[in-house]
């Protein structure tokens, strides 16, 4: 096995079609497909069942992609930082953002890569914590912004700041109203929130187990945009930062009340452990922290930053 076709094998998995994959790598489809039987005879193993809508994995494709992804990043890096040496950062990076992070801050660090660090190829993967976490630790992702706590995460990892919570339910649910709730009250209503494996679940289920309270979830939504929809339908209450609901209050789609006591998170700069960051990753690691700087100052982002 050589790198090349390790990157052959890996853009034609992630992207399901050779046609795909030639784009990305900017290399004539012939000899991608070379690269792949090559492969595939030297493990004396079919890695993809080629049909009409494209290029599936076997399962022998899908164990060389989860023993090699972390490898063939690493290889990348290495040449990308080669390339970087004493000229501006460049290469790939992936970053992770969970779902109310995105909706805050994809856009705008989007447009402040693109013009102040060109040469960077940024990918912004957005999921909830427990996925980004299991990609940073098979060393598919280069970096994620997920909530903590910091000690839990097995990583490298960063503590940005802490932001607080808030009760968020249908309009017309008159939390708006209400004023603060508490937990106990929460706790008593129909609650939508995501599965067991995702940190804002853990959250609040700690955060209740202080008080003495157990929560009873209606509806799990491990999809940000499902979770919204079906608070704004009126099936039920949920937990979230204020930022990341910010367009929705303003339209009157959503009401929103403080909690109390209070209920905080925190923000957490992740990285894998057992690996050094790339020049790109570090460059867009600091454009990261002054962004949020940025959103906090402006007000738009209520975080409060650690010194």
């Amino acid at each position: 096995m050589d790198f090349r076709q390790l990157r052959t094998f890996r853009a034609v998995a992630e992207l399901g079609s050779l046609g795909k994959a030639s784009d990305r790598l900017h290399i004539a489809q012939p000899a991608l497909s070379r690269h792949i039987k090559l492969l595939e005879h030297e493990l004396r193993a079919e890695l993809f069942i080629r049909n009409g809508r494209g290029m599936l994995l076997t399962s022998a494709g899908r164990l060389l992609l989860e023993r090699t992804a972390g490898l063939i990043r690493q290889m990348e890096q290495v040449r990308d930082d080669i390339q970087s040496s004493g000229a501006a950062p460049a290469g790939r990076v992936v970053l992770g953002l969970v779902p109310t992070v995105s909706t805050v801050l994809s856009a705008r660090f989007a447009r402040r890569v693109v013009n102040e660090l060109p040469g960077v190829s940024l990918c912004i993967v957005e999921s909830y914590g427990g996925h980004l976490v299991e990609w940073l630790n098979r060393g598919e992702m280069d970096l994620a912004l997920i909530y903590g706590p910091a000690v839990d995460l097995h990583l490298s990892a960063r503590l940005l700041g802490r932001d607080g919570l808030v009760a968020v339910g249908p309009p017309g649910s008159g939390l708006q109203r209400r004023g603060p709730v508490g937990l106990d009250w929460l706790v008593r209503q129909k609650l939508v929130l995501p599965s067991h494996s995702h940190g804002l679940r853990t959250l609040i289920e700690r955060a209740a187990a202080k008080r003495g309270l157990s929560i009873h979830v209606m509806l799990e939504a491990d999809s940000y945009r499902v979770l919204t929809s079906l608070i704004e339908e009126g099936l039920g209450f949920s937990v979230l930062p204020p930022s990341s609901i910010a367009a929705e209050l303003r339209a009157g789609r959503l009401e929103a009340a403080p909690l109390s006591p209070p209920v905080t998170r925190e923000l957490v700069l992740a990285a894998p452990v057992d690996r050094p960051r790339s020049v790109a990753g570090i460059a867009i690691s600091a454009l990261l922290v002054e962004e949020i700087r940025c959103l906090a100052e402006e007000g738009i982002w209520d975080i409060r930053l650690e010194a």
